[in-house]
């Protein structure tokens, strides 16, 4: 089980720029199969769905190929995706849909590991609810969920649990399984940020023990855009403010508007890029996801170890925030003495794409004490050793 990232790389032409990319945690680089997908689409012919036209016709394919890409992506019935244009979207658009059933004295439980897009949008919707905001809190010295803060949270009037799959920032993992099946004992909905964890492990929704589970194509080699995974039975009892016209059926109901074709067709474009990095000898496309996704697990696992490894080279001068022991090949670092964003701009002259800030994960960086930007390192599919020594040898002529 071994990606060949030589061949990989020459379906990217971002690459011939000669960069180093440490920046997929906000977004991958995009391989031509994708784009190439997305223009055969908006080149047509096209038109608005149907079943008549060629052109119409062509617009039912992208979206059918769409749900059953990402159902196999995420282990879900086709009937149970939904696009969005981001994650964001998708979770405030639901947000408001099961906030309509809230009631004042009715709890939800955030987490202050998570991402803001999978806060500030049950906060806000909790506040014109009058329901109350309960917390699952950060140790500190783990960068791990307290799961005891979790257990004085959850309460028999708690409505929804929204927790992330894996730091954006930190890369840490927590249980969602075992807090899934707390809330569920409580009585409570399963809301979970996938965007970041999707982006590194095969993903099975229903394992996970989400409800609801939102992930974003860019962040694995596709375009712009969100998707949303239910079951499609849960989907039938939320009822959405929409146009009257527009279906009412599962899951066109949560789709306000005419949907992107051309993006519709590229995430099914990166689902299938990555289905064949290391496709083993499955058939189905799922079984091929699996194989290369645990070969793809691996690859980053060891430039994960070169870079800690070569991080600690580097002494007191390096704090490493990314302490759990089940995370992504994610990084977060600040500079003893040292701006994050100074390191950005140094590394950016010798071609290394590695960003400085707080990424929106402005509940981990306050429960940290983390007041100044800071430098965060993610490793894609298509990065290399030589790419890891790179960004070791500038951070160094850096410090």
């Amino acid at each position: 089980m071994a990606i060949d990232v030589t061949a990989l790389r020459a379906h990217f032409p971002s690459l011939d720029s000669g960069l180093a990319f440490f920046d997929g945690p906000g977004g991958t680089q995009t391989p031509r199969p994708v784009a190439d997908a997305i223009a055969a689409t908006l080149t047509g012919p096209l038109s608005n769905r149907g079943t008549v036209s060629p052109s119409e016709l062509n617009a039912e394919h992208a979206v059918a190929g769409f749900r059953a890409a990402c159902a196999d992506l995420l282990n879900v019935p086709s009937d149970g995706v939904v696009h969005g244009r981001s994650a964001t979207q998708l979770t405030y658009d639901f947000a408001r849909h099961l906030a309509k059933d809230w009631r004042a004295g009715d709890e939800i439980v955030l987490s202050r590991l998570d991402h803001d897009a999978n806060v500030r949008p049950w906060v806000q919707a909790a506040e014109r609810a009058g329901a109350t905001v309960r917390w699952i809190e950060i140790d500190p010295a783990t960068t791990e969920l307290d799961l005891d803060s979790y257990e004085r949270a959850l309460t028999p009037r708690t409505r929804l649990v929204a927790v992330t799959a894996a730091s954006n920032v930190l890369g840490t993992k927590p249980p969602v399984r075992l807090i899934a099946d707390r809330a569920h004992e409580a009585g409570a909905l399963v809301y979970v940020d996938g965007v970041h964890y999707a982006a590194h492990h095969l993903v099975d929704v229903p394992a996970l023990g989400a409800d609801f589970f939102v992930c974003s194509p860019y962040k694995f080699l596709g375009p712009h855009c969100g998707v949303l995974a239910a079951a499609p039975e849960l989907l039938a009892g939320v009822r959405p403010d929409k146009l009257l016209p527009s279906p009412d059926t599962v899951p066109e109901r949560f789709e306000f508007g005419t949907l992107p074709y051309e993006v519709l067709a590229g995430t099914t474009a990166a689902v299938d890029f990555l289905a064949a990095m290391d496709p083993g000898t499955g058939t189905g496309r799922r079984e091929r996801l699996t194989h290369s996704l645990g070969a793809l697990h691996e690859h980053e696992r060891t430039l994960r170890a070169r870079l800690q490894k070569g991080l600690a080279a580097l002494g007191d001068a390096v704090t490493l925030h990314s302490k759990a022991p089940d995370r992504t090949p994610t990084l977060l670092m600040t500079l003893e003495g040292r701006d994050a964003r100074e390191a950005q701009v140094h590394l950016a002259g010798r071609g290394v794409v590695a960003p400085a800030g707080s990424f929106y994960a402005y509940e981990p960086f306050t429960a940290l004490k983390l007041v100044n930007p800071a430098l965060r390192v993610g490793l894609a599919p298509y990065n290399t050793e030589d790419d890891v020594d790179r960004f070791l040898d500038g951070l160094g002529a850096f410090l």
